[in-house]
C-alpha cells in the first residue's frame, strides 16, 4: 500500500501546478481508456495534456479540461523518414513544455516517448504497454519478424529507472521479466481502465431471441473468426439465437478483418454487423450474453463493462480475459482458437436463462469490488505522487502498487 496523503500530498500543495503529459497513439483510445484518469489528475491539481494523433475525439477531450497536442504518428508505420519526423516533433514538444511527468501508452509512445524524455531531461516516466499488442500476440510472419527488434528496444526503454511500468494483469510483467525486459520491482499492477459503475449497471434481460454480442475492434486476434464459426455451428445444430458484431475494423492494425469479409458474413446471415456504437450501456441492456474469444489482452474494458452491466461472459482462458471471468461464477472460459468449446459454452448459456441471471449478478459484484474507475484513478494518482516525491517503490512480486 502507498503511504498516506500526509506524507505524500498532491504536488500542487508544494510545487505549484505540475505538468502531466500523456502520449498515446489515437485520440479515441485516450478518450475511451484514459480520460477519466486525466480528469482525476486535473482535479488533483495537475496541468494535464495528451499528445496524440487527432481524429474525432479532440473536442470532447478539451471539453473535459484536458489540453490536446496533435502529433503526426502512424501506429504501424515503418518509413524511417516519417518515424524520425515524429521523434523530432516529440522532442520539440517535450523541450517546449517541460512536463514533470509523462505517461506513455503502447509500443511507439513507450519507445519514442522514453527516448525523448531522456534527451530532454523529463524527470519522471510512466510506461504502460496495455497488453502485448500485435507484435507479441500475433503469429504472422510480420509479427515474428518484428518481435526481436521490439524486444531489444523494450529492454532499453520500457522500464525506466526514474519511473515505473504499469501492467494490467499479472501475466504480462512475469512474461517480460522472464525475457529480461523489466525489473519486476519497478512494475505496478493497475487493473485496466476502470468502469463507471453508475453508467454501466444491470438491466433486466430483454424478451425475445437470445442476443450474443461481441463488441471490440474487429481484429482476427480478438477471435472474430472463431465467434462467427461458433455462430455458424450453433445454427447448424438448430440453436435459436442472434449473434452480433459491434465495432469496426482497425485498419491501422495488420490483423484487421476486411470490410469485404464482414459484408460476406452479413449477407450470409450468420451474424449481424452493427458497426461502431457509442451507447454501450444500451447495447448491453439489449444483450443476453457477451463474448470475447480473444487470443490475449491487457485487460479488456468491454468485459469489465459487461460484468458491470450484469451480463454473463464467454471468453478465452488467456491473460487479461481470465482476470475478469471466474470459470462457472460470472462466465465461462474456453481455450484460445477453439470453435467447438466456444460454441458449447455459448449454447449452455443460451439454453439456461437462470444460469445467465446468476452469473450476471456475480459479475456485477466482482466489477464493483475490483474494477471501478474510482479505484483505478486512486491507484494511478498514488503512483504519480510517489514517483514525483522520489519515494522508493515498495517491492512486490505481483507488480502491485
Amino acid at each position: 500500500m502507498f503511504l498516506n496523503a500526509e506524507r505524500f500530498p498532491d504536488p500542487i500543495r508544494e510545487n505549484g501546478r505540475p505538468k502531466l503529459f500523456f502520449f498515446v497513439t489515437e485520440d479515441w483510445f485516450f478518450y475511451s481508456h484514459f480520460l477519466d484518469r486525466a480528469v482525476a489528475a486535473r482535479e488533483a491539481g495537475y496541468r494535464v495534456a495528451v499528445i496524440c494523433r487527432v481524429h474525432a475525439h479532440a473536442d470532447a477531450i478539451v471539453k473535459r479540461g484536458i489540453e490536446v497536442i496533435p502529433i503526426a504518428l502512424a501506429r504501424t508505420g515503418m518509413h524511417p523518414g516519417d518515424e524520425l519526423r515524429t521523434l523530432a516533433e516529440l522532442l520539440r514538444i517535450y523541450r517546449r513544455e517541460r512536463p514533470d511527468i509523462v505517461h506513455h501508452v503502447a509500443v511507439k509512445p513507450i519507445l519514442y516517448g522514453t527516448l525523448a524524455a531522456r534527451l530532454t531531461g523529463v524527470r519522471t516516466i510512466v510506461n504502460a504497454p496495455v497488453g502485448l499488442g500485435y507484435v507479441f500476440s500475433s503469429q504472422t510472419p510480420k509479427a515474428r519478424l518484428l518481435r526481436p527488434f521490439v524486444l531489444a528496444a523494450y529492454r532499453l526503454f520500457m522500464n525506466p529507472r526514474n519511473g515505473a511500468t504499469i501492467f494490467e494483469n499479472p501475466d504480462d510483467p512475469a512474461y517480460f521479466a522472464g525475457l529480461g525486459v523489466v525489473d519486476i520491482r519497478r512494475c505496478r499492477l493497475i487493473r485496466g481502465a476502470g468502469v463507471d459503475m453508475g453508467r454501466f449497471y444491470p438491466f433486466p434481460e430483454p424478451k425475445g431471441v437470445t442476443l450474443v454480442v461481441l463488441a471490440s475492434r474487429l481484429l482476427w486476434d480478438k477471435g472474430v473468426g472463431e465467434f462467427v464459426e461458433a455462430a455458424r455451428l450453433l445454427r447448424s445444430q438448430g440453436v435459436r439465437a442472434r449473434f452480433v458484431l459491434v465495432g469496426e475494423p482497425d485498419h491501422a492494425n495488420p490483423a484487421a478483418v476486411p470490410e469485404s469479409q464482414l459484408n460476406d458474413w452479413r449477407e450470409e446471415g450468420v451474424v449481424e454487423f452493427w458497426g461502431r456504437r457509442e451507447d454501450m450501456p444500451e447495447v448491453f441492456a439489449g444483450a443476453h450474453i457477451v463474448c470475447l474469444p480473444s487470443y490475449r489482452e491487457g485487460l479488456p474494458k468491454v468485459l469489465i463493462e459487461a460484468a458491470a452491466a450484469g451480463r454473463p461472459i464467454v471468453t478465452t482462458d488467456t491473460p487479461g480475459c481470465r482476470e475478469i471471468v471466474r470459470e462457472g461464477e460470472n462466465g465461462l472460459l474456453v481455450p484460445v482458437k477453439s470453435v467447438e468449446p466456444l460454441a458449447a459454452a455459448l449454447r449452455r448459456l443460451i439454453e439456461d436463462p437462470d444460469l445467465r441471471l446468476e452469473m450476471g449478478r456475480r459479475g456485477r459484484a466482482m466489477a464493483v469490488a475490483g474494477f471501478s474507475v474510482e479505484q483505478v484513478n486512486t491507484e494511478t494518482l498514488a503512483l504519480y505522487r510517489r514517483l514525483l516525491h522520489r519515494a522508493p517503490l515498495e517491492p512486490s512480486g505481483s507488480a502491485k502498487a
